[in-house]
């Protein structure tokens, strides 16, 4: 029995790749597994434009897991500004001090054992082994579920994910030689620059054939998702907390976290309270309020 042909065209999708890639610096040669394993820890959930900067400055100051593992983890958070989910910058630093001594400073290649690392969950695993280590492992993103879903299976959307078939659904389409890595990194830029979810730019779309496009291009049938709104919000309101503290290198009153959001004190207060669940802010014993690490607890 022939092979079946893999609905999306490898070669075509890997000569739009090489035209229109973005020249983002993580992909620049000689950027190491560890400075790939920051920019995906900072991509989630951020927009690239957001994070490049950030990024950039990260990798001069702390290039390694040890040096950054060396920092406090109150200049982590300063360091991370205005990049949003600041828990994001405490699993980083765990996940730093983790490889710096269990694993000899180096990241580990293998999936499994990225798995095991703070912070680090299916898909930073597999894009740290594919993109830093160029393994043939499946790399699944919104993007990725959504042109799959697209090409494919000729569906407006990805519907709920589900590892199990995602994983299985991209493993199907990797090429079975050495361009599977870069096939995967295309298939992800593609969906973030082409199949976009709200404006999908199908005239520029390099794929000879799309279940999607031979379909007629069906709507979604699920309810149309809800726009994250920020302002407002508890994540704002955590953000101007956090503002405050990152403006200073000694604990402040509770007065001075105060007048960061007068709108609604309920929601101030439950703020603060997740700020000091998560680990994020200290409380000293005469309580004043800290970064963590620069507090004294109570």
């Amino acid at each position: 029995m022939p092979e079946p042909v893999s609905p999306i065209d490898t070669n075509e999708l890997l000569e739009w790749y090489d035209r229109a890639q973005r020249d983002l610096p993580w992909r620049r040669p000689g950027v190491s597994a560890w400075q790939i394993l920051v920019s995906e820890f900072m991509l989630q959930q951020t927009p690239v434009a957001r994070v490049q900067p950030i990024w950039l400055d990260w990798i001069a100051r702390w290039p390694t897991p040890s040096a950054t593992a060396a920092a406090s983890a109150a200049d982590v958070l300063r360091a991370w500004g205005k990049l949003g989910y600041p828990r994001r910058a405490k699993r980083l630093h765990e996940c730093a001090s983790v490889i710096a001594a269990e694993h000899d400073d180096t990241v580990p290649a293998d999936v499994d054992t990225l798995l095991t690392l703070p912070g680090v969950g299916t898909y930073t695993a597999r894009a740290v082994a594919c993109f830093a280590y160029r393994q043939r492992v499946p790399v699944v993103d919104t993007n990725v579920r959504r042109v799959v879903a697209r090409a494919v299976h000729g569906l407006h959307d990805a519907g709920p994910p589900s590892s199990t078939r995602d994983l299985a659904d991209v493993e199907a389409l990797l090429p079975d030689d050495e361009t599977a890595p870069k096939f995967s990194v295309a298939l992800m830029e593609f969906g973030a620059t082409v199949c976009t979810a709200r404006a999908p730019r199908c005239g520029l779309c390099p794929l000879p054939h799309c279940a999607w496009r031979s379909r007629g291009f069906p709507a979604g049938t699920g309810p149309a998702k809800r726009v994250q709104k920020f302002a407002g919000t508890d994540r704002q309101v955590r953000g101007r907390l956090l503002d405050v503290l990152r403006g200073t290198a000694s604990p402040v009153t509770r007065a001075e976290l105060d007048v960061a959001w007068t709108t609604d004190t309920a929601q101030r207060d439950r703020a603060l309270d997740s700020l000091l669940v998560d680990g994020l802010v200290e409380q000293t014993a005469d309580g004043r309020f800290a970064l963590c690490g620069e507090g004294e607890q109570t």
